[in-house]
């Protein structure tokens, strides 16, 4: 069959009817009404969006709209069924062909394509290169071409494969069928090899943002990470979480450990079995395993939108790997977390792989990639700005208020010391060494290293005994970005003195960096209970409570029809339904999300439990209770909030007993610094706490709340500066805790 796109493209009315009635949404997201016009005017187009943007019904509309057959060649088994799933789900034609199905089963499917019952066909790209599959689409009404993961086909790109090379020879076969390529991660160069590879010409470039604000962005020292790692988990339970390894052995040895202190958790990589991975992934979708340590194997082919924390326990080898790997976090919009540990060190894990690439084009463009990302963990500035202008992003702004970096408080320093100390060590060590080294030169440590070089006999060996090892990294970032150091790239960086800095040090000059007060450990956020803290509800306890009740709704219709459970509804409609709490089918077809399709499927029975709900409350109660007596309930004896780690709860029992900030500090050997997060761990976890002997005098109260209602967000450096240096943080932080419960 000669392939045809003659259909006349449909009208921005018809197009937003086609979102209503199939997809169930009112309104097109940013950018997506451009690149699907584009496609309905029979244009090629090269789409880079964010994980979570939307690219998906970017094609999948125009699919609709255009008629006939799309194509879309998807990389990963487990994405084709979920993408099918959903829009089987939403009353669209779509299948797919890939290894999973048996001979029968596949020559169905082409059958049924062949006869015109068909909108979208998926197919993984090993497949549609094989000349009987070309044979077979050139028996269809083939209207659209769409490439998902298209950065697959660069060498330059993080996930270079050969098979996505061969689909060029779609275009020759298929020259009127316009093709649309997709990717969430795509720098220039990688965009034009896109482009070129394909031979898309007169190609429509269609470059979104690639900002997710939701994202936070922090990294945490490798030193005690399993520790760290335990207080991330602890403050998200039962919320999924996806961690992120190097090898193969050390995603089985830290699931292994992570079961066996509480947690919930399954390996997943390469070298598993293909039952034992598909399983784990359903385990995951289905919220039965909220913890999956992985490889970068795993994730490509998840479709899940409420996975609340990303974690990369060791180095990735890219910004690109790193970029879409954390996409993966927060796809329904809400806050989510990634946090990436690093060492110094964990680079050479990588040199290893790097130098066994024998093609020189290729092992270059490796070095540099991980270059780049070694250059990301020792940020001082917005990591945020980074990531963006990494992608050719403009950034305006010099602090995004959402990483470690421009989150944390600061204070201004005096280093000059401690600065003359380290060039000096640098230049009597000969310029030759990397921090490593000279922080055990600088801190006296015993290693055998120092010793065979004699570092040990240096004048500068051991004169550090006010910093330790993080605090002196944090001089040598802040020694480097000055310039009165450099560090060298390559396989193993070293640092020298420059010009400036041996000027400086002669000069006697006085030095000041503005330097992080180290974070505390994530505060848990219990205060609601499970199910509502666990998703970050942002409505009123009533709506929370029936939030949960959706979901349960949800999860059984799910397994009753064996898809996940986001194929029902996903997060942010359950959220929109709780909220506008329909009770007759015209209203909740008015709910985002939810369309005729997924009204005929499911209205019924959510309309029932909405309607049960509102019924329940109505008997129990004439009115909802204020935030403040919803609050007071929480902390109350009879529901003294959630489980405390035993610091935490040494420190609760002396406030109990009377004590001051200051006592505590003294009598448990912490700062008094520590001791007020203590306390905010212990409100933020649903516990009483009075909090009158803890508070400054009334008048300072008084000013610091005034102080809080000037500025917006929990930093508050700015709080501090506008107080002026007379106030304490420790102080501020009470006083917007007291704040806080009423």
């Amino acid at each position: 069959m000669t392939p045809s796109i003659s259909a006349t493209p449909a009208s921005g009315g018809d197009l937003l009817d086609i979102l209503k009635q199939r997809f169930g949404y009112d309104e097109f997201r940013p950018g997506q009404h451009a690149i699907i016009s584009n496609a309905l005017a029979g244009r090629h187009g090269l789409v880079v969006m964010p994980t979570g943007g939307g690219k998906s019904l970017c094609y999948q509309l125009p699919a609709l709209a255009l008629g006939g057959l799309t194509l879309v060649v998807s990389p990963l088994i487990a994405l084709m069924k979920d993408q099918v799933d959903a829009l089987r789900a939403n009353g669209i034609a779509a299948d797919f062909l890939n290894s999973s199905l048996d001979n029968r089963t596949a020559a169905a499917v082409e059958r049924k394509a062949q006869a015109g019952g068909v909108s979208l066909l998926y197919a993984a790209p090993e497949r549609v290169v094989m000349p009987g599959f070309r044979r077979f689409l050139r028996t269809l009404d083939l209207r659209l071409i769409a490439i998902d993961e298209a950065h697959c086909i660069s060498e330059w790109g993080h996930d270079f494969r050969p098979d996505y090379r061969a689909l060029s020879e779609l275009r020759t076969e298929f020259p009127q069928v316009p093709v649309m390529a997709l990717t969430a991660t795509a720098t220039q160069r990688v965009r034009q090899d896109i482009v070129d590879q394909l031979g898309l010409d007169q190609c429509g470039e269609f470059i979104s943002g690639f900002d997710r604000p939701n994202l936070s962005y922090r990294l945490l020292p490798r030193k005690n990470s399993w520790d760290a790692l335990l207080n991330l988990l602890e403050a998200r339970q039962g919320q999924s979480v996806i961690i992120y390894c190097l090898s193969r052995r050390e995603t089985e040895d830290l699931a292994g450990r992570l079961t066996a202190s509480g947690h919930s958790a399954a390996a997943y990589h390469a070298g598993l079995d293909a039952d034992t991975r598909r399983l784990t992934q359903e385990r995951f979708i289905d919220g039965e395993v909220p913890i999956v340590v992985a490889t970068i194997a795993f994730g490509m082919g998840i479709d899940k939108p409420d996975i609340r924390l990303v974690v990369h326990y060791t180095l990735p080898k890219s910004i690109e790997g790193y970029y879409q790997e954390t996409g993966r976090a927060g796809r329904d919009g809400m806050p989510s977390q990634c946090v990436l540990f690093f060492s110094d060190g964990e680079q050479r894990k990588h040199d290893y792989f790097i130098n066994r690439i024998e093609d020189s084009d290729l092992h270059h463009a490796a070095r540099q990639q991980l270059l780049k990302m070694v250059e990301y963990a020792r940020l001082a500035t917005c990591r945020r700005k980074f990531l963006l202008e990494y992608f050719g992003d403009e950034v305006s702004r010099d602090s995004c208020g959402n990483c470690d970096n421009c989150s944390s408080e600061r204070r201004s320093v005096d280093v000059t010391v401690v600065a003359q100390k380290m060039l000096s060590a640098v230049i009597r060590t000969g310029e030759r060494f990397g921090f490593a080294h000279v922080a055990h030169v600088l801190l006296g440590s015993n290693v055998a290293r120092v010793r065979e070089l004699g570092h040990n006999q240096l004048s500068v060996f051991g004169i550090v005994d006010d910093y330790d090892r993080t605090g002196l990294r944090q001089i040598a970032n802040g020694l480097v970005e000055t310039g009165l150091m450099a560090r060298s790239d390559g396989q193993y960086p070293t640092l020298s003195v420059t010009d400036a800095g041996r000027a400086w040090l002669h000069s006697r000059q006085s030095l000041t960096l503005n330097l992080r007060v180290d974070d505390e450990p994530p505060q848990r956020n219990t205060a609601s209970g499970g199910a509502a803290a666990a998703t970050h509800f942002p409505a009123s306890p009533a709506a929370a409570g029936l939030f949960a009740r959706l979901r349960t709704l949800r999860r059984r219709l799910a397994d009753q029809q064996g898809v996940p459970a986001f194929v029902v509804f996903n997060d942010a409609t359950l959220r929109n339904l709780a909220a506008a709490q329909p009770t007759r089918p015209e209203d909740m077809l008015r709910v985002s999300g939810v369309g005729p399709a997924k009204l005929d499927k499911y209205g019924a029975q959510f309309l029932a439990e909405i309607r049960q709900h509102l019924g329940g409350d109505a008997a129990r109660s004439g009115r909802q209770p204020s935030a403040i007596e919803s609050r007071l309930n929480r902390s109350s004896d009879t529901n003294p909030g959630g489980p405390l780690a035993d610091t935490y709860l040494s420190t609760f029992r002396m406030l109990g007993q009377g004590l001051t900030i200051a006592d505590i500090a003294e009598q448990r050997g912490l700062t008094e610094q520590t001791v007020v997060a203590h306390v905010e761990r212990i409100v933020a976890a649903g516990h009483s706490v009075d909090l009158t002997s803890l508070m400054p005098p009334t008048e300072r109260v008084d000013r610091i709340l005034d102080a809080l209602s000037g500025f917006d967000g929990d930093r508050l450096a700015p709080v501090r500066e506008s107080l002026g240096d007379d106030f304490s943080y420790e102080e501020i932080r009470l006083v917007r805790i007291l704040r806080g419960q009423t």
